[in-house]
């Protein structure tokens, strides 16, 4: 075995994951790559009429074709059972409650951590990679989350979910790297199968992008199932009917075919009477969001009030927040300002500069702080 130790490595077949296992490779570590199955058509449906994802025959070879360029070994496993039950039943469920799924979140905490450290002690590898642009350090024995020096291409947010444990055995090859200087390194590395391969945006188990579409086929009967559903305004007058409460998304603009004489916004979807609230995009300003399901990354917990950037989807800049632990497992979050469509089922994450605090499900969301403390002052004090 290397002297570093042996790793055990995801590779999809992309830019990201190759560049990660061959740094890894020079760096004198014993690579094993491995590419996991999570799902295919016959399941999924949704053929656009490309190959697309980090699970089609193409994107398995490709990952191959770089570990027999650098002559390390390369497995493909098969998880689309573990896959199905966490991620694809999740992201159905979501959407039939009412909520907006973040698939991304689900798989990394509990499939590609989990699966990777299954396989890799199987393997005898010490560590697992990936190709994510985030970093991990270690500081008073946490072992600490850390955004990605590509703010562009930061991935933090989609791993607040990974438990102490995991981020102990985790590499990040990546992390200290932009995505320009990543192609580069794959064109100097000879990888020209994957060094100019573009980015994949969509849902990996929904290739054409229509989950519409996606849970028509995975719910039978689902059209008749929500047939019947209202449009309403914030004080309750029915103003249209809809296509069914699944279909919907909060901020959602496009498709409502609704003439109000201004813009108007899915503001608040309720499964329970099938009615999709609407209103200007001033109703999606909202300021206190409730999580729940947290996972703490820089310290053990939070008690005390603490002052935090706080991100409610991936894309998101950020924005002052006050965060109360008001339960054993719930954080009450104040923006200093209203935050634009936050929405639950997406998740909240907080941060502290570059590193992540932790991070929870939203759960549901206000207009106006009722929380001690005021929200203006953004002070800091922890457990």
């Amino acid at each position: 075995m290397s002297k570093r130790g042996r790793v055990l490595v995801a590779m999809s077949g992309g830019v990201d994951s190759s560049v990660a296992a061959v740094l890894l490779h020079q760096q004198g570590y014993e690579v094993i790559g491995i590419t996991m199955k999570t799902w295919d058509y016959d399941s999924s449906g949704g053929r656009s009429g490309k190959e697309v994802g980090c699970c089609t025959l193409d994107s398995m070879n490709d990952a191959r074709a770089v570990a027999l360029s650098q002559d390390f070994t390369h497995f493909v496993v098969d998880i689309r059972k573990e896959f199905g039950k966490w991620v694809i039943e999740r992201f159905t469920d979501a959407y039939l409650a009412g909520r907006t799924p973040n698939p991304c979140v689900l798989c990394n905490t509990h499939i590609k951590w989990a699966a990777l450290l299954h396989r890799a002690d199987d393997l005898g590898c010490e560590f697992i990679a990936t190709g994510h642009y985030a970093r991990v350090r270690t500081e008073e024995g946490r072992h600490i989350l850390m955004k990605g020096r590509d703010n562009n291409k930061d991935q933090s947010y989609a791993l607040w979910g990974v438990d102490q444990a995991h981020f102990a055995r985790t590499l990040f090859p990546l992390g200290e790297y932009t995505k320009p200087e990543i192609r580069r390194m794959a064109a100097d590395f000879g990888l020209l199968r994957v060094a100019n391969k573009p980015d994949s945006y969509e849902i990996c188990f929904v290739p054409d992008n229509n989950y519409r579409r996606f849970l028509r086929d995975r719910v039978p009967g689902l059209d008749e199932k929500v047939a019947g559903g209202q449009f309403v305004m914030k004080d309750g007058t029915v103003i249209g009917n809809h296509e069914g409460y699944p279909f919907y998304t909060i901020g959602q603009r496009h498709g409502l075919d609704l003439a109000l004489g201004y813009p108007a916004y899915v503001t608040a979807i309720d499964p329970e009477t099938n009615t999709i609230t609407v209103g200007p995009r001033e109703e999606l300003m909202k300021q206190v969001v409730v999580a729940r399901g947290l996972n703490h990354i820089k310290y053990p917990e939070i008690r005390e009030e603490c002052s935090a950037t706080g991100k409610i989807r991936y894309n998101d800049e950020g924005g002052a927040c006050l965060v109360h632990g008001t339960g054993d497992d719930e954080w009450t979050v104040a923006f200093a300002s209203p935050r634009c469509a936050i929405t639950p089922g997406q998740a909240l994450v907080l941060y502290e500069g570059d590193d992540v605090l932790g991070g929870g499900w939203i759960h549901s969301v206000g207009e106006t702080a009722n929380v001690p403390g005021p929200v203006d002052g953004l002070t800091s004090v922890r457990s």
